[in-house]
């Protein structure tokens, strides 16, 4: 698997022209079925390659490519890129060789690891700033609690799995607040007592891509509650990610700015994606199955601590699929129109229409992966 596991998946590099309006969006997709993907336009033959062009696709090149490689709102994430090398030897909570020792330390550092197996933690462990927690090469758990981004930026966490964390407000990444430049790629997380992973309290540009999420409730919270109003600056882009029978939030976003793409979400147990307060969702080009419910997108209405009115947020959907009777659900209104735009914001992202091959290669490759560790060079 690793990167070769994409070799059946045909990508398209979306590039938009920032002078230039984007064409207008596709008419409401029919149930179940599969539409082409906005706004991409057909290569001549000629320039066609019998190579997909993928996300990231040259970060497993070397080691430190992973850096700066995220696609979308934490595209400038660096984590370590300019500190040494730190090699986690012992899979204890703490003391010499451990990751919490690496994660505390004030200086830039690339963090690998040379054993394999589960991290028993007793309490958050704190990632500091300019840190790449990379988890190629080996496979390495953490349970017990979580990782805590706390007031830090350029943080890379890559290749991990987080399962069973226990206590109260444990997630399995918890991003408050103020953090800023993150990008969360390739990790496998599972049954926490609260999230899987929260982005509040002002933390912004953020990536979320190819993380595989199960066996949970509430998935993935994205701004905190409705008097948190500094969270109108949240932005997170979420894509190619896996949301296997989680029963809800992927995402439940307040406030902020969300662009979800080529993400694959099955069999939820209330709804998939939440829009309340002032939230701007744009879903492009993803795979929603229905299982036993069948709401797709789900309004929530609140009041935000500055304003008088309740209300809820605006979704825009283009090119979505919509399979086994999943019901989009979708509310027009003036508010759909004046949802942000992401190509106001980056100019290219990956991006492919939503087909039966995107939906395998997805469960293939969202996920801890066992790639080895590239070399350092």
């Amino acid at each position: 698997m690793g990167a070769s596991c994409f070799s059946r998946l045909c990508c398209c590099w979306i590039s938009f022209n920032s002078a230039s309006r984007p064409l207008p969006p596709p008419p409401p997709p029919a149930a179940a079925a599969y539409l082409p993907c906005p706004h991409m336009e057909p290569q001549p033959e000629a320039h066609r390659s019998s190579q997909p062009r993928l996300p990231y696709a040259d970060a497993d090149r070397t080691l430190r490519a992973l850096a700066a490689g995220a696609e979308g709102f934490g595209r400038h994430a660096v984590g370590g890129l300019h500190g040494a090398l730190y090699y986690v030897t012992s899979l204890q909570d703490d003391g010499h060789g451990t990751l919490r020792e690496a994660c505390r330390a004030k200086e830039p550092l690339w963090i690998v690891f040379e054993v394999s197996g589960t991290i028993h933690l007793q309490t958050y462990l704190r990632v500091s700033s300019h840190k790449t927690i990379d988890g190629r090469g080996q496979r390495v758990k953490l349970a017990g609690k979580g990782l805590q981004l706390k007031d830090c930026h350029h943080v890379i966490v890559c290749n991990l799995e987080f399962e069973a964390g226990r206590g109260h407000d444990v997630d399995g990444i918890q991003i408050k607040p103020n953090s800023t430049n993150i990008w969360i790629d390739r990790c496998s997380l599972a049954d926490y007592d609260d999230g899987l992973i929260d982005i509040t309290r002002q933390s912004t540009d953020i990536t979320v891509s190819r993380c595989h999420f199960a066996r949970h409730d509430k998935t993935m919270l994205i701004g905190a509650d409705p008097t948190h109003v500094g969270d109108r600056c949240i932005r997170v882009t979420i894509h190619h990610c896996f949301f296997d029978g989680t029963r809800q939030r992927h995402p439940r976003l307040r406030f902020g700015k969300v662009h979800l793409y080529n993400n694959y979400t099955r069999n939820w147990g209330i709804y998939a994606v939440c829009a309340s307060v002032e939230a701007q969702i744009v879903s492009q080009c993803n795979i929603y199955e229905g299982g036993e419910k069948k709401t797709v997108f789900k309004y929530m209405p609140e009041k935000a601590a500055d304003r008088e009115e309740t209300a809820a947020g605006s979704i825009r959907s283009e090119g979505d699929a919509f399979l086994h009777g999943a019901l989009p659900c979708l509310v027009d209104g003036p508010g759909v129109e004046s949802v942000f735009r992401p190509e106001d914001y980056y100019d290219k992202w990956t991006m492919e229409a939503a087909s039966p091959a995107l939906k395998e290669v997805i469960q293939l490759c969202a996920g801890w992966q066992p790639v080895p560790r590239p070399p350092d060079c």
